[in-house]
């Protein structure tokens, strides 16, 4: 083969070898390329992925967290449900309380309506019938009065002498006669004296038949003289005779025993000083009391 030729062939050779190699360096730089894109489509995608994980970590969280809520919510609204039930069946409670109250209620003022009427009828009832004790007690005034005025009459010239005293207070009168004008010194025996005294008293009481007449015989404190000890031992002794004596003698003029009461206070109820004869002369007394019956 001529040089000329072998030449040429080489130089082709050459050629195609360079354009081979060029042609191989072309396609290993796109792969160069390619690979790069990708691992940094891949980092790109590794980033995505570790955000893709950290935002599901929170989601988790967030979901935890929820969850957690509506745990609680659950709760609470078990909670509320059952104090919403509580709270109806005590209203229910309530109401059916309030409709018992209310009939109870009505039970007792329709009751309380009825004890007024009562009281209204008994009230009426009372004012009747303390109209008619008002008029039987002013009728029993009125004849105490009369009593006391015809006592005052009948007996002015013993009152005007200190003997005798008459007193009418609520419907309580009361004839004080000194002992002096009645006994003697010492003695429980009615004097002849003491006997017309007497008999005026008892020409005015022998009207008097709806009240009770009570004899009290009274004294001073001076002891009981020796010589009479033995028949009047203390003053309780004498007062009592003496008030048994004026009863007994009221009875024999015909005053009915019924009406008539003897009492003794010897010397423990004074009127006046013991000190002084005057105030010893008003203690020695006898009182002829008129009192309602009892």
């Amino acid at each position: 083969m001529p040089k000329k030729i072998v030449l040429s062939v080489l130089v082709v050779l050459l050629a195609a070898g360079l354009s081979a190699c060029s042609v191989m360096q072309s396609t290993y730089q796109k792969k160069v390329d390619e690979a790069d894109m990708l691992t940094k489509r891949l980092a790109a995608l590794q980033k995505k992925h570790d955000d893709l994980i950290a935002e599901n970590a929170v989601l988790k969280s967030d979901m935890a967290r929820m969850t957690l809520q509506n745990e609680k919510m659950t709760t609470d609204l078990s909670y509320v449900t059952d104090q919403r039930d509580k709270a109806i069946e005590g209203k229910n409670e309530l109401e059916r309380i309030l409709r018992s109250r209310s009939d109870s209620l009505s039970q007792s003022i329709v009751e309380l309506r009825r004890k007024v009427a009562d009281l209204e009828a008994e009230n009426a009832k009372l004012k009747e019938e303390n109209a008619g004790l008002a008029k039987a007690r002013e009728e029993q005034v009125q004849k105490v009065s009369s009593t006391y005025e015809r006592l005052l009459e009948k007996m002015k010239s013993e009152i005007s002498k200190g003997q005798v005293t008459i007193s009418e207070l609520k419907g309580k009168l009361t004839v004080n006669m000194v002992d002096s004008v009645l006994f003697d010194s010492g003695k429980a025996e009615v004097k002849k004296g003491g006997l017309e005294i007497l008999g005026k008293v008892i020409s005015i009481l022998k009207d008097v038949n709806d009240k009770s007449i009570r004899i009290e015989g009274h004294t001073d404190d001076v002891p009981i003289s020796r010589a009479l000890a033995k028949r009047y031992p203390t003053n309780w002794e004498l007062s009592a005779a003496r008030a048994v004596n004026i009863t007994r003698h009221l009875q024999d003029q015909g005053i009915d025993p019924g009406l008539l009461s003897a009492v003794a206070y010897g010397e423990w109820k004074p009127v006046a000083t013991n000190d002084t004869a005057e105030g010893r002369a008003k203690n020695r007394r006898i009182e002829i009391i008129l009192v309602p019956k009892e």
